[in-house]
């Protein structure tokens, strides 16, 4: 991927969502909700502090995070559906 997020920015990937029910009932695309967790992709450098130095983010490339509903910016990039939010959009890290 030819993107590189900026300050506390993160790229996200969505998991996908259940297929079925618990009961066995398929969901069909229409009727889905988008799913609220999802694998870090890219991360930015971190966020400046009052000082000027530098925070390094806590989630790196390869975890699973989940995020609010309406969390993140929507992009394609590469023909992939990506979201970009930033850090504190993160509630935690799945794992």
């Amino acid at each position: 991927m030819a993107f590189r997020p900026l300050h506390d920015r993160v790229v996200v990937r969505r998991l996908d969502g259940e297929e079925k029910t618990k009961g066995g009932i398929i969901i069909p695309d229409t009727a889905k909700e988008k799913p609220q967790e999802g694998e870090i992709v890219a991360v930015g450098p971190g966020a400046r502090d009052e000082a000027g130095k530098l925070v390094a983010l806590d989630v790196k490339k390869g975890d699973r995070v989940l995020f609010g509903k309406w969390s993140g910016t929507e992009v394609k990039i590469d023909g992939q559906d990506l979201l970009i939010m930033k850090e504190s959009d993160i509630m935690g890290v799945v794992g």
